[in-house]
């Protein structure tokens, strides 16, 4: 049995409606519908539970990283979404990193790579 792939993520919330509606506005604004959302081969499914606050009381426990190419495109239309920023743009010795929130406080980053690192 090899590596398996991740084709998944349950992302569980009080309110999926509105978190529904910001990961498309955030990071799939061609997605339609209310079914999982496709997030570069990786579903995101946001599910009604009851098992969960409102908050994520622990946000950095699991961060959603997305690689990107073009750092300064996606950061100027996750800005049009009005994200929360945590941390702003910082380029770092691999890269350049900038983390958001979701409406639940769950911890996002953008990351840029750099080439030779």
């Amino acid at each position: 049995m090899g590596t398996q792939k991740l084709g998944s993520i349950l992302l569980g919330t009080t309110r999926p409606a509105e978190l529904r509606d910001w990961y498309r506005r955030a990071l799939a604004p061609g997605h339609e519908g209310d079914g999982p959302i496709d997030l570069g081969g990786v579903l995101l499914v946001i599910d009604q539970r009851d098992d969960v606050d409102a908050k994520n009381s622990e946000p950095g426990r699991m961060i959603l990283n997305f690689h990107v190419d073009d750092f300064d495109a996606v950061e100027a239309q996750l800005r049009a979404a009005g994200v929360e920023w945590i941390a702003p743009a910082a380029d770092r010795p691999a890269g350049r990193f900038g983390t958001f929130a979701d409406p639940d406080g769950n911890y996002l980053q953008i990351i840029q790579f750099k080439q030779d690192a």
